[in-house]
Formats: C-alpha cells, structure tokens, sequence
C-alpha cells in the first residue's frame, strides 16, 4: 500500500519545487535529518483525527526546552517557523545567533495566505551557505 501524502506535506513539497525547481517523490524525510534537518512539532502527540487533543498535556514544557536549548547551545541555526502556534516560539530563540524564518502553515487552510512564495529553501540555504556550512540537500 502507498503512503498517502499529507496536505501540508503536499504544499511543503509544492513550495519546494516552486522554490528549488525539486521534485520530492516520497515522504520519508529521513535524509533530511541525516542532513541535521530537525523537524519538531510543540505537542508530539494527537488522538486520530482530532488536532490538537493533546495540547496542554505538558509536551509544550518539554518542547520550548528543546527549542530554548538548542538557541542557548549551538549558533547559525535556521529555525522555520510556521503557523502562529510556532511563530510564538520566536521568543524562545536568539534571533542574533541565528535565522529566524516564519509564514503562516502550510495546511490547505492557510498556506495560500503567504506560505507559498515564502522560500524557505532557499534562503535557509543560502543563509547556511554564507555562514560556512553545506546547504541541504532538499530533494
């Protein structure tokens, strides 16, 4: 059985190609954390098809403090922020050590209020390349 493909993920991945020209063809977004991709949503968990149901259970506590962690910790970060609910986290990171970029959410219900043309790719890309690191490898 194929894996269906998310609608976020669908518009992640349409972004990508209006942004980078690249083609994604599965979703497996292992190579990307094999690259230092961290992808990290604030609650870890969700009962089916109920967003949010696991909000305020204590997985923001643990969340912020990787976030927070991670700025105190390491510099030249590129933080991706999108949606409001992550935008928020902002305050959490040293945006003088590193990038901050944010849009609205990729979900088919707001992604077309400024994630698309947002170019995420390529400007952490090119935020990473003139600080001295590899870019990542998106496709």
């Amino acid at each position: 059985m194929r894996p269906r493909r998310l609608p976020g993920l669908q518009n992640i991945f349409q972004e990508l190609h209006s942004d980078l020209g690249l083609d994604r063809r599965h979703t497996d977004l292992s190579d990307w954390a094999q690259q230092g991709v961290f992808l990290l949503n604030s609650v870890l968990t969700v009962r089916a098809r109920e967003a949010g149901s696991h909000a305020n259970q204590g997985w923001e506590t643990f969340t912020d403090s990787a976030i927070r962690a991670l700025s105190q910790q390491r510099e030249k970060i590129v933080f991706i922020l999108w949606g409001s609910y992550a935008i928020a986290k902002r305050a959490l990171i040293d945006s003088r050590k590193h990038l901050v970029l944010t849009s609205p959410h990729p979900s088919p219900f707001s992604a077309h209020k400024g994630f698309f043309g947002s170019k995420p790719f390529s400007r952490a890309n090119d935020y990473l390349s003139a600080n001295g690191y590899s870019p990542i490898h998106w496709a």
